[in-house]
Parts: C-alpha cells; sequence; structure tokens
C-alpha cells in the first residue's frame, strides 16, 4: 500500500509555508484523521484518530520522535515539534484502528502551563512524561473499547513505547523503529550531556510475559546504530532485534510498514 499521491504532494508544498504543529495537522487532515485534544496528569495532549474498523479488539498506538530538542547543542528549542513527522505517515498506511499519542507540550501545546524545556530535554523520557502518556493512553483505551493494545514508535517514541508497555495493562506487542533504548550509551556516542531525569530502557525490568517485542533498525542508521540497538535489547533479556538493510533513521520504513503491521499477532 502507498500513501495517496494527494498526501505526499500536500506534504511538499506545506514544507516551508506554516509552524509544524500546523504542518502536521493538515497531514492528518489530508490523512482522514481526527484531532482532539486530552488531558493527562498535568499536560494536555494532541491526539490524532483515524476512522479505521477495530479488529479482534486491538487498538494500535502510534509515538512519535523526539522532534526538535534543540535548536543548536546548547540552544533548547522553543517548540520541539517534529519537522518530519515519520510516525504519522506510517500511522497513514495502518489498516487497522490507530491513534498517534502526541507527547506533552508537543503539537503547538507548548505555551501550556506546566510546559517546561525540561520535557522536550533532559526530561524527555521522564516519569511526570510517562505518567501522563499513560493517562491518556488508558483513555483511548476506554474510549474505543479495546481489549489490547499495539505500540509503534520512531526512535524516543519507540523509547517511550517500551517504558509505557510496561506500565500499562493490555499492552501486547511493542514494535520500535530505531529506538534509543540505552540513554547512557546514546548520549556517549553523541557526546551529549546525560539526560537527567529521564528513565532508560535497558535499566528496567525484562519486558513482562505476553508482551511480543521487535526493534527494527536501518544498517544506514547512524542515530540509534544497529550495534546499539542490539546491545541494549540483548541487555534487557535478548529482545529480537531486525536490521533492515538500505534503511537509516528515517527512510526507508513506509516501503515495509503495511508487512510489519499486518504481521500474525
Amino acid at each position: 500500500m502507498h500513501l495517496p499521491i494527494a498526501f505526499i504532494l500536500h506534504a511538499a508544498a506545506l514544507a516551508g509555508c506554516m509552524s509544524p504543529a500546523r504542518r502536521i495537522d493538515e497531514l492528518a487532515s489530508d490523512a482522514n484523521f481526527q484531532r482532539v485534544v486530552d488531558v493527562g496528569t498535568g499536560f494536555r495532549h494532541v491526539v490524532y484518530r483515524n476512522h479505521a474498523p477495530m479488529r479482534d479488539g486491538v487498538l494500535h498506538v502510534y509515538l512519535e520522535g523526539d522532534g526538535v530538542p534543540y535548536w543548536q547543542r546548547d540552544l533548547t528549542a522553543p517548540d520541539p515539534t517534529p519537522r518530519n513527522p515519520l510516525i504519522l505517515r506510517l500511522m497513514a498506511l495502518d489498516p487497522d484502528q490507530s491513534i498517534y499519542l502526541g507527547r506533552p507540550c508537543y503539537l503547538g501545546l507548548y505555551r501550556d502551563v506546566g510546559c517546561h524545556p525540561a520535557f522536550w530535554t533532559l526530561r524527555r523520557y521522564g516519569p511526570e512524561v510517562l505518567t501522563s502518556l499513560e493517562t491518556v493512553l488508558r483513555g483511548e483505551a476506554a474510549r474505543s473499547g479495546a481489549v489490547r493494545l499495539e505500540l509503534f514508535g520512531h526512535s524516543g517514541g519507540g523509547t517511550l513505547a517500551v517504558l509505557l508497555a510496561e506500565h500499562v495493562d493490555g499492552v501486547t506487542r511493542v514494535v520500535t523503529v530505531a529506538a534509543n533504548l540505552d540513554l547512557a550509551a546514546w548520549c556517549r556516542l553523541h557526546d551529549y550531556s546525560p539526560l537527567a531525569g529521564s528513565i532508560s530502557p535497558v535499566g528496567e525490568p525484562a519486558m513482562r510475559s505476553g508482551v511480543t517485542m521487535l526493534h527494527l533498525v536501518g544498517d544506514r542508521d547512524t542515530n540509534t546504530p544497529p550495534w546499539l540497538v542490539s546491545d541494549a535489547a540483548r541487555a534487557r533479556g535478548d529482545e529480537p532485534v531486525r536490521v533492515v538493510a538500505g534503511f537509516d533513521h528515517t527512510c526507508c520504513w513506509e516501503s515495509i510498514w503495511r508487512d510489519i503491521v499486518e504481521q500474525p499477532r
């Protein structure tokens, strides 16, 4: 399945003419997603819902990457909203009922009371972020009538997907794409300051039974290279890793996504 031509052309046309949040709203509208704003614990969250039927009581949940935490190495960005919303594009390929679960302060909400750059920089995977995401996720699951949840996350969204799966009942599957699973190793690799206040998946208990895990990474990824993902997955209990030839951190995941989401449950 391919993205609609209109979706692709509109994405290109929007690339330089509006704010990142407005751009994502337009792309979501092109995909016929419904936009709502849910209240979590201490934060509001933008959520996009598709109109696909629910199959086998399963709701797919998509979590975007870190976006733009910094303008420059030591200059915090005022709005972390992604400029390249890969997960939104992947959700547009999903034939099953799905939601895009926005992170706190992202997608135009960075001026909200309680929002602080710490929550998209050093504490981007911190307990405050996770607790609020958990609240919204439970609410969306109850609203939809889902009995099972499958989480899909790109980059930092994959980090959050793994952490959420350890605390939210009903999660049966997690698929990460280019996920940062070992925060300390990732910071050392790029010579970044440690993400003080964030929780690293590699330091958490192994995934509880009943949850199927798969970590995808491209062999050309220099942000989260295959060795980094594989080492972290091994430390978490030999979770499966699939290295995809010719892919990097953002390319070319759309080409295989339908096969990924339709793998037997």
